[in-house]
């Protein structure tokens, strides 16, 4: 039974250790910032459908996906074309930023959600 606890004990600082370092390595305000002056809220709530899916719904099918964080990377850099509700489809917007850091940030960001 002693042995039982202190495995549990270990699982759980485990899992917290791993989601507080991943939390610390993400700067909410930073990718908040980067998506505001890209106009990404302008199609895309956090929560919250608008012309695009809510970021929720986007991190969910991401995370689901062994190359999800590589395939939203690209997503979000290469204009490739993305389908709206009504059936049309436009080029995604490219996102302005001169840091890659930053990008990842954002999808990190993103993802976490």
């Amino acid at each position: 039974m002693k042995n039982f606890r202190l495995n549990t004990f270990f699982a759980a600082a485990i899992a917290v250790f791993c989601f507080s370092v991943n939390a610390e390595e993400i700067d909410v305000d930073s990718a908040k910032a980067l998506a505001k002056q890209n106009n990404c809220f302008r199609c895309h709530g956090t929560d919250k459908d608008k012309d695009g899916p809510a970021w929720n719904k986007i991190a969910a099918k991401f995370k689901a996906d062994s190359k999800g964080e590589e395939k939203l990377l690209h997503h979000l850099s290469s204009g490739e074309m993305a389908k709206f509700p009504d059936g049309h489809e436009e080029a995604h917007t490219i996102l302005k930023s001169d840091d890659a850091k930053q990008t990842k940030n954002l999808v990190d960001w993103i993802l976490s959600l």
